[in-house]
């Protein structure tokens, strides 16, 4: 098989990386691709927003297969045009994709089909947001209707913060058209879960669970980022939680999107928070998580080209998935001053330490190579350095031990990845 990947961060090295262990994998390419990605894969200069120039590479290059990494092209339609040309895709239709592209969506299918979430209200007019605010019970979350890169989410404490941030999404447009229209919702309190899985349009099967850190600082204080770390599985995602999110949350979003014509094909991600009154959806991506990927597939068993086609095919029920009985934790070294200012085009050194090394792995997610081979900086998050153990401590120490592998100017990280761990 000819397959193409689209995007360019740690997710899709994963992605690659994993689809580079496939006996099916002939030829791989990727478009654009980073620095880590070009050593497994050719990399393409095509833009993942260029859906007309990628349909025409694939068929140019007689791709079999092609799968999208990222939202952006999913929610803009990515997968329509591809198979408007006859070309086997990987990933949601624009209108499943709405699942990640609306919040306003999203909640209100979970409100019509009777899936657990946050009380809330949707907002186009600033005014009547702030009307609404002052009978309000706070703490309470505001998020931007559209894609905001994973930080349109504003927690507020006060009327005051609250009324600052609808001037922030809807007035001063922090995040664009995104904040055209806004979501008020509940505060939920207890432990957040991330739970990946595969989806054929009819059958879903549930890949194995992490937690994200979201918060550029330790202890889960500063800016909400993409994501500093990540660990796999959570020891708060108990069998009796797996068991009441498959009876109310998973098929239920499956069956709900087919009843309203949106049949959805591709990776459905559950934002899952563990409320003292049972697991509460928090909110839905399209696609594979970033970082959580880091720490899913490394431990996946499964041939991913297999599960792929399943999906593309409508034969998932075919298909059991496998984990290993391990741990992963994955530790984002980013630019100090991300997700606000900094500096990139850095040399990165001791990259080369990874080589060779079991249970070692380093994701490329903002990297380039230079004029002269070397790889340089090129974003906020760099690289996602992971490592798997035999239990999450395991995991967490040696994650942390490689981190010390790799320098460059202005690298920064957080120290707490996984310390939940700890009091699990």
């Amino acid at each position: 098989m000819k397959i193409l990947v689209v995007g360019s961060g740690g997710r899709e090295h994963a992605i690659v990386w994993k689809l580079a262990q496939s006996p099916k994998a002939e030829k791989i390419y990727c478009a654009p691709g980073n620095g880590g990605i070009e050593e497994l894969a050719e990399c393409v200069d095509i833009g993942a927003m260029e859906f007309e120039k990628l349909a025409a590479f694939a068929k140019e290059k007689e791709i079999d297969l092609t799968v999208i990494g990222m939202d952006d092209p999913l929610c803009g339609g990515i997968v329509d045009v591809f198979e408007s040309q006859g070309l086997r895709v990987f990933g949601p239709r624009k209108n499943a994709a709405i699942l990640e592209g609306s919040k306003a969506f999203s909640k209100d299918l979970m409100k019509k089909y009777g899936i657990p979430t946050a009380d809330y209200q949707v907002f186009t007019d600033p005014e009547k947001a702030e009307e609404y605010l002052e009978t309000a019970k706070f703490p309470i979350v505001l998020k931007a209707d559209g894609l905001a890169l994973g930080k349109g989410v504003l927690i507020c404490n006060t009327l005051e913060e609250a009324k600052a941030g609808v001037k922030t999404l809807m007035l001063d447009k922090q995040f664009g058209s995104a904040g055209d229209e806004i979501v008020i919702e509940e505060f939920l309190t207890g432990r957040e879960v991330s739970v990946l899985s595969f989806v054929d349009g009819k059958t879903i099967k549930i890949m194995t669970s992490a937690q994200d850190h979201k918060r550029a600082k330790d202890g889960d204080q500063g800016l909400n980022t993409g994501g500093m770390g990540t660990f796999s599985p959570s020891p708060f995602y108990t069998e009796e939680v797996d068991a009441f999110c498959r009876e109310h949350i998973y098929q239920k979003t499956v069956d709900a999107m087919r009843a309203e014509g949106r049949e959805f094909k591709g990776i459905i991600f559950f934002g899952l928070m563990l409320t003292a009154d049972g697991p509460r959806v928090l909110e839905y991506n399209a696609r594979f998580g970033d970082p959580e990927t880091q720490v899913v597939l490394p431990r996946m068993k499964n041939d991913l080209a297999d599960v792929f086609e399943a999906c593309v095919d409508g034969t998932l029920d075919q298909v059991e998935l496998e984990f290993e009985d391990n741990a992963a934790v994955c530790v984002v070294l980013a630019s100090d001053g991300y997700p606000e200012k900094y500096e990139k085009g850095f040399p990165i050194s001791g990259l080369e330490t990874f080589d060779g090394k079991k249970d070692y792995f380093v994701f490329h997610a903002g990297t380039k190579r230079g004029a002269d081979g070397q790889i340089l900086t090129n974003g906020g998050r760099v690289l996602g350095v992971t490592a798997t153990g035999k239990d999450l401590k395991e995991a967490r120490k040696k994650a942390y031990e490689a981190t010390g592998w790799i320098s460059f100017e202005n690298k920064y990280m957080r120290t707490d990845i996984g310390k939940a761990i700890d009091e699990a």
